[in-house]
């Protein structure tokens, strides 16, 4: 393609198929590129004798997709042919900020309405993990955000999640409640009988500690289901093994 064809072409809102990622993003926009190209255009240069482009489709290829990119490891990142650690860091970066911007995030002082925006807060981190983790809001007696701070991380057991794990931070801040949120990486929000004993431990323990556990959201790919809404608060002591 000529230089006037080529600049007839950007103001048309059109690119050659030839021109590369940095040409089509000045002549179409970001949102016009495909995966790979934006990939390409992070990581700049390629390696081998294989371009940033190629690179970039081989790491969607290896990680499934670009969902599977945001969700790898540092370690899974920097081992990928072309990749290594000042590109494995920006890409992580690169995703990090979007996840930011596609989500609304809580900050110290905000109030909480409900389980919708615990929700939002907590979705864009928690939905691509590959396992459980186990958060906590600290809230002071107006239902604003006074910290968050992560309890643990595995498959959610009454015994990984004690009450003295869970409360110890809440009542070192002095906060007056908390609401607690785990994810499923299953991407299906409903809770277990797990959740719901879980639940039903916390809740006694911070009525003897004297700070309300006011919710237990469990955040998904598909969504959230509070247990505060959807079941008897505090929920019903379930025998093990039994939903």
């Amino acid at each position: 393609m000529t230089s006037l064809s080529m600049g007839v072409a950007r103001r048309l809102g059109l690119a050659s198929a030839s021109e590369g990622p940095r040409e089509r993003l000045r002549a179409v926009g970001p949102a016009a590129l495909a995966d790979e190209e934006l990939l390409a255009l992070l990581l700049r240069t390629g390696v081998g004798g294989r371009d940033a482009l190629e690179v970039a489709r081989a790491l969607l290829g290896q990680c499934g997709g670009l969902r599977g990119v945001a969700s790898a490891t540092a370690f899974e990142l920097e081992t990928q042919a072309g990749v290594g650690p000042a590109k494995a860091a920006s890409l992580r970066a690169a995703l990090e900020v979007g996840r930011r911007m596609a989500t609304r995030r809580l900050r110290p002082g905000d109030g909480i309405r409900g389980p919708a925006d615990v929700f939002r807060h907590f979705h864009a981190r928690l939905r691509d993990a590959t396992r459980e983790r186990f958060l906590a809001l600290l809230l002071d007696g107006r239902h604003r955000v006074i910290r968050e701070v992560e309890i643990s991380q595995g498959t959610l057991t009454a015994s990984l999640v004690h009450p003295r794990e869970v409360f110890r931070p809440a009542l070192r801040e002095g906060a007056a409640g908390l609401v607690v949120v785990h994810n499923h990486p299953s991407g299906d929000p409903t809770p277990s009988a797990e959740d719901r004993r879980v639940t039903d431990r916390l809740v006694r323990a911070g009525e003897l500690l004297g700070v309300e556990l006011l919710d237990h959201v469990v955040v998904a790919e598909h969504g959230y289901r509070s247990l505060r809404e959807g079941s008897v608060w505090p929920p019903p002591e379930a025998p093990p093994g039994k939903p």
